[in-house]
């Protein structure tokens, strides 16, 4: 009977030192992704312990019921901020919405599906246009809008509803990307069957890929509209600022949160603390809904992959 013949002592030491390096490479490698996850939370951390510390000195109730006309030191709120950003943000997402899921839905169910040179060629160049726009600040849509505006209407004109069409610039390729994501993810063979039925295809789109898309769609949305939400630069630009209520979008200056914190900070009155109180709990309202929205996605989105 043969008996086996064991390795060598020199072969046995030398796979005992790589398995060991091998070891130490993976737990070193696994350490220093660890600490670099902790140096990106770290900074997180602290803007968030910050603004909630300093931004918890405002909210009451005077902070969400009343504008800062006539204010100038203690006292007022942010109530036209608040009111502002809403209907900005609102009148944005009814606009941006449209025109980014409508693009979305032509580029993943006609112009991928298509065979015409011609179609192909634009849908290249839609694409690469929703690129160039996903990546330009946010600065410089405010400056298109300004520049629209001193073209037709005039350079003094400042409303809620041109902060919307800035932030529509922004919002657009945010959602059409996603969306076409989410959109190219519907199983095929829901398009097959429905077709092999004899549907029409926008009959198809209507009752088989958007309702099996909604819920990405939704987060998408919100996503979207929490890119938008704490925009500064543009709605200074276009929308401006003021103390007073301003429910018209299409007349006079309207304020926004992210607008209402920079004034309140950079133009501070004779009691510098209250303004600084004011400025804080604003954000702190701000990083809340912003928190909210996201919170909201991924909770659509879990439930849609459950």
């Amino acid at each position: 009977m043969k008996t086996s013949t064991p390795l060598p002592t020199k072969t046995t030491a030398t796979t005992i030192r790589i398995n060991t390096r091998r070891r130490v490479a993976d737990r070193g490698f696994t350490l220093a992704v660890i600490a670099c996850g902790v140096l990106a939370v770290i900074p997180l951390l602290s803007v968030v312990w910050t603004t909630v510390s300093k931004g918890l000195g405002r909210i009451d109730v005077a902070f969400f019921t009343q504008s800062m006309r006539g204010i100038t030191d203690a006292g007022g709120g942010a109530l036209h901020a608040i009111m502002g950003t809403l209907l900005i943000t609102c009148a944005a997402t009814l606009v941006a919405v449209p025109i980014a899921i409508g693009s979305a839905l032509w580029l993943v169910e006609y112009a991928d599906n298509a065979t015409t040179p011609a179609i192909k060629t634009l849908a290249r160049t839609v694409r690469t246009v929703i690129d160039v726009m996903a990546g330009i600040p946010s600065i410089v849509a405010g400056l298109f809008v300004y520049a629209v505006i001193a073209l037709t209407v005039g350079p003094g004109y400042r409303s809620g509803l041109a902060g919307a069409f800035a932030l529509v610039i922004i919002m657009v390729p945010v959602v059409e990307r996603s969306g076409e994501e989410v959109l190219a993810r519907v199983p095929a063979e829901l398009h097959e069957a429905a077709l092999a039925l004899g549907v029409p295809k926008w009959r198809v789109i209507l009752k088989v890929v958007l309702p099996t898309a909604l819920p990405g769609l939704v987060s998408t949305l919100l996503l979207g509209v929490s890119r938008i939400v704490g925009e500064t630069a543009p709605l200074l630009l276009v929308a401006g600022f003021t103390d007073s209520m301003n429910y018209d979008l299409t007349s006079g200056r309207m304020v926004s949160l992210p607008v209402y914190v920079y004034s309140q900070w950079q133009n501070k009155g004779v009691d510098a603390a209250a303004y600084d109180a004011r400025a804080w709990s604003a954000a702190l309202v701000l990083l809340l809904g912003v928190v909210l929205l996201h919170t909201l996605a991924r909770l659509i989105v879990r439930g849609r992959k459950q």
